[in-house]
């Protein structure tokens, strides 16, 4: 047994998203197909980001496992003779039987398109949201600004989320506008939460509109409510452009703002197997999230042992669970994180 990591792009505009639908088709429906016959065996890939319907890619990721003896470098070119034309694999390799598409750290690059002119151009109708109202795009970028950085983007997605966390970090918010009258919001994040970059596209939209002063942005993060922020924005203007993974956990993870300030020190975790979660400031309604966040993140990324310390002013628990995690007191103002099934 062997596993596959593939390369997909596609135009979503004719399927039902990613995900397998009862109402429609989908890119992992045709994917399992295509493979199965190419293989002869029954495939199921695993998709890192299951993007909705209308939505395109040019870089998104599935896996799955086979018995086959083709080498992994091969398949993608003996799969695309087989895919329609708006599907293709642009690379495929053997990875590691654990590897998972959405258990490893990464960064998400999304870029959504507006065709902000007076009149709709056909052959931009299915790859851009057209908005003939002219769009102030240093109010967009002011407002984008603010929208950087870790925070609860609980405004800036859908009710029907399932994610158990709505904080995200956002390393790049940017806004670009083409000869061809095109604005490209370019998103890089850490993960993403079900409909974020169309909501968010849809709010910046709003405050180019002039709708929404560019300060509010932050009002409406601070209410960490759906209601308070833009419409979501049409599916069809968002494209997934790639994935990158991470190699190597980074030594020092950072987390500021107005709610907490942190540093995640992971310097001796492949050495010795620790990490550090250091809390400098945080209000006492956000410390049992951000601990039990990252502690989590901190075992995650392949620590052994996690403590935690914090400041006088943060109260913190033994008696208290912190997700699967419990507090053992391990010197002044430092605790061990312990998972609750070791107790």
């Amino acid at each position: 047994m062997k596993r596959i990591r593939l390369t997909v792009a596609y135009d979503g505009t004719g399927y039902c998203g990613w995900q397998l639908q009862p109402n429609g088709i989908t890119i992992e429906e045709v994917l399992n197909r295509a493979i199965s016959e190419l293989l002869k065996e029954p495939v199921s890939v695993i998709g890192a980001s299951r993007t909705d319907s209308g939505v395109h890619a040019l870089g998104n990721v599935a896996v799955f496992d086979t018995e086959s003896r083709i080498p992994g470098d091969k398949i993608c070119f003996a799969l695309n003779q087989r895919l329609p034309e708006d599907i293709r694999i642009l690379d495929s390799e053997e990875v590691p039987l654990s590897w998972h598409p959405r258990k490893q750290n990464c960064v998400k690059t999304y870029e959504y398109k507006i065709l902000n002119s007076r009149t709709a151009m056909p052959t931009r109708r299915l790859y851009a949201h057209f908005c003939y109202f002219p769009l102030d795009l240093e109010k967009m970028r002011c407002a984008a600004a603010l929208l950087l950085g870790e925070h609860d983007f609980a405004s800036f997605c859908s009710t029907r989320h399932q994610a158990e966390e709505t904080v995200r970090t956002l390393y790049e918010l940017s806004l670009d506008r083409g000869g061809d009258d095109i604005i490209t919001i370019r998103l890089r994040g850490d993960g993403f939460l079900y409909n974020m970059v169309r909501i968010l596209a849809g709010t910046l939209i709003k405050v180019g509109m002039g709708v929404y002063p560019p300060e509010h942005v932050k009002e409406i993060l601070e209410a960490r409510d759906r209601q308070a922020a833009g419409q979501t924005a049409p599916a069809k203007g968002l494209t997934l452009v790639g994935i990158e993974y991470e190699k190597c956990p980074p030594d020092r993870i950072w987390g500021r703002n107005g709610h907490w300030n942190y540093v995640l020190d992971q310097s001796r975790m492949l050495t010795e197997g620790e990490s550090v979660l250091n809390v400098e400031f945080c209000e006492p309604a956000e410390a049992e999230r951000l601990i039990r966040r990252m502690v989590h993140q901190a075992y995650r990324n392949g620590a052994e042992r996690v403590f935690v310390h914090v400041p006088e002013d943060v109260s913190v628990s033994e008696a208290e669970p912190y997700g699967f995690y419990r507090l053992k007191r391990a010197g002044d103002a430092l605790w061990e994180a312990v998972y609750s099934r070791k107790e």
